[in-house]
């Protein structure tokens, strides 16, 4: 029993814990994208629905000691892939789908490791009812989701802000090759036997007939849902945040809790309060979802989703523990959640992206959830049934509302792999004419239509912004500029362009650079040369000759998500290799939730060089408030008028940790 315990809890714990040790290492390489830990999720939960219907072949179809010959050869040849540190070959050039590289490359990386971590459970268990067939192995699947969990919850107060990635991957490769010898001894402990003799049955579960088709569609449709709100979810919370291990590991630990609770006693999930506890909590989440006014409260939207999301998945897999089978079709039932569960993640991380135009799809889950609460309150009281009928409409009303508002003003959609782009145009006829750009919840561009202010910058980019005062004092020169932007957005920068000038935009989107030529004319109206490589702007940048910029431009921000990997010391060293010595690089740092001007200025101390931070409350309605951080490592730039009257001082925090792509801290950061 002992030994069954540890080689289940090893490799749940393992199972959990590589995912945001792989997801952090390749994040840089694909523009720090939320929708990188999404892909993840749907590898992981396929290959974990591969790991399961191999144990549900093995052991309906082999004999005991064919069974230990097959899977004590794929763990030996498991070892031969370690460690789980992946190519630099697999680094994008721009022009690959993100999401098959993603996929391919954590096939090759961690795929057969991974695949084995996912059929211990299983197997153990069902070598387990086999030897013990007077005991339930279901709480040995409770206990695989309780390490699953504590991985998770570990990972980034533990681990991750003390120790480097590489070092971690380098650290689970070891561990990884520990648990094969403890699970070869389990495979030879009790995955055994007389072959010829059927296995024992427990009293009274011979008599329970196979589960219908039925019963197993319900499986799955109930697994399903709750992974399909695990990951909008997840998405809803990271794009405006940012993508980091934290924020990806709080929606699935939450998860993996209500396994726990719901599969290791009947004392945790109590039908009738839960079901309308769901009911209520739909609801409430709907109507969150629908308001745009609620969309930037970052606490109500924490707070409402988390809860709501640990309702949800408390009915999904209560119900799922209250329909589970006799220990001798464990396998197969074990097979549809994983089954469902990678269904789920291919709708929210595939399907959605394809042929949704918005993220719409945490509005459908909830929808789903809700059909599923009136199904199973069919039976029930008058009460309940009521409650769930009324969560039905109240989900399917909000979801409505949802899209109507998304569409509101909106000339065109685009989304891809990055995201969701709007063009919004309002105020046709009037003098306050003009298109908007917005990514995610937040506007990335707005030009005025009128013939007198359709080459006027806007936003956080106008003349007293920090990025336009740089730009200021710099074009009274006679030599031509060579200026940076990352992040294209609409283009609004290359306003300031002149003859002779050249600007090269930087941008992974390809969705982007297509509508800032189409739908705003900042570009063609400049008079400077426009260049916009396609690509993560960090990796093309270090692959290509310095470019000499007088000024770099970091802008690229989607929603109010921050992309981490390039406000690093590693990224900083890639930036300065391109910059004329006098030449400043420009962050800008507008954000909501996190204060990251000391994170700047950090980096820049840690490099010798001098800071400026412009705060710019901007004049409506052309202007918006902006932070934009000033970085140089020598001329006189920054003791200019237009910038030393009116920068800020930076208040220090010597006692932090600077920033590196091995390290982050955003509980630092977080605006009180």
């Amino acid at each position: 029993m002992l030994l069954c315990a540890l080689t289940i809890f090893a490799s749940a714990f393992l199972l959990f814990l590589v995912q945001p040790i792989v997801a952090k290492e390749i994040l840089p390489w694909f523009g720090g994208s939320a929708a990188v830990w999404t892909t993840c999720l749907v590898f992981f939960q396929s290959i974990l629905t591969a790991g399961y219907a191999y144990a549900d072949f093995v052991v309906r179809r082999l004999a005991p000691r064919t069974q230990v010959r097959l899977h004590g050869t794929l763990l030996v040849a498991s070892v031969l892939v370690l460690p789980i540190i992946p190519g630099v070959a697999w680094k994008p050039t721009g022009t690959e789908n993100p999401a098959w590289l993603i996929l391919g490359l954590l096939a090759v990386t961690v795929g057969l490791p991974y695949f084995l971590l996912s059929t211990t459970s299983p197997l153990v268990q069902s070598w387990f009812a086999r030897t013990f067939p007077g005991r339930s192995p279901y709480r040995l699947f409770a206990l695989s989701n309780l390490a699953s969990m504590l991985a998770l919850l570990g990972y980034p107060f533990l681990l991750e802000p003390w120790i480097a990635t590489r070092v971690q991957a380098w650290w689970w490769s070891g561990a990884y090759a520990a648990f094969v010898v403890l699970c070869a001894l389990t495979v030879l402990r009790y995955g055994g036997g007389d072959a010829r003799a059927p296995a024992p049955v427990a009293a009274g579960a011979a008599d329970e007939p196979p589960p219908t088709v039925g019963r197993q569609v319900l499986w799955g449709a109930l697994a399903a849902t709750g992974s399909i709100l695990l990951l909008a979810v997840s998405s809803h919370i990271t794009q405006n945040i940012a993508a980091v291990p934290l924020l990806w590991l709080a929606p699935l630990a939450t998860y993996l809790l209500t396994f726990v609770l719901c599969f290791d006693s009947t004392h945790w999930y109590r039908w009738t309060e839960f079901a309308g506890a769901n009911a209520a909590a739909l609801g409430v989440m709907a109507w969150t979802l629908a308001d745009p006014k609620r969309t930037h409260d970052l606490a109500l939207q924490v707070g409402v989703f988390m809860v709501g999301l640990f309702i949800a998945c408390m009915f999904c897999h209560g119900e799922l523990s209250r329909q589970k089978p006799a220990p001798r079709f464990l396998t197969r039932f074990y097979l549809m959640i994983s089954l469902g569960g990678a269904v789920g993640a291919a709708l929210v991380g595939i399907v959605a992206p394809v042929v949704l135009p918005a993220q719409f799809e945490l509005a459908i889950g909830l929808c789903a959830c809700a059909l599923l609460l009136l199904w199973q309150t069919r039976r029930g009281t008058r009460m309940l049934a009521a409650l769930a009928v009324v969560s039905v409409v109240a989900t399917l009303g909000c979801g409505v509302w949802s899209v109507r508002t998304f569409y509101d003003d909106t000339i065109e959609t685009a989304r891809n792999f990055y995201g969701v782009l709007r063009v919004q145009e309002s105020g046709t006829g009037e003098p306050s004419h003009h298109r908007s750009l917005v990514h995610g919840t937040i506007m990335h561009g707005n030009q005025y239509l009128a013939p007198e202010l359709r080459r006027r910058p806007t936003t956080y980019y106008t003349a007293t912004s920090g990025v336009g005062r740089v730009l200021e004092s710099l074009n009274p020169r006679l030599a031509p500029l060579k200026v940076g932007v990352i992040g294209l957005g609409a283009g609004t920068i290359a306003t300031y362009g002149a003859r002779g000038d050249v600007y090269r935009f930087y941008d992974i989107n390809p969705a982007v650079v297509r509508i800032a030529h189409t739908d705003f004319s900042f570009l063609g109206d400049s008079d400077a040369t426009i260049e916009t490589p396609l690509g993560d702007a960090r990796l093309t940048m270090e692959r290509e000759p310095p470019q000499q910029f007088d000024l770099l431009a970091i802008d690229a921000f989607s929603s109010d998500a921050i992309p981490v990997h390039l406000i690093t010391l590693e990224a900083l060293d890639v930036f300065r290799r391109h910059m004329k010595p006098e030449g400043v690089i420009a962050f800008h740092v507008t954000n909501r939730f996190l204060d990251l001007v000391p994170v700047v200025e950090a980096l820049a101390k840690a490099r010798g060089m001098r800071v400026a931070w412009i705060a710019d409350e901007g004049d409506p309605p052309l202007a918006s408030r902006s932070d934009w951080v000033l970085l140089t490592s020598a001329g006189d730039l920054l003791d200019r008028p237009l910038i030393k009257d009116v920068a800020v001082p930076v208040e220090s925090h010597p006692e932090w940790r600077i920033w590196t792509d091995d390290f982050n801290n955003l509980f630092q950061v977080l605006k009180r």
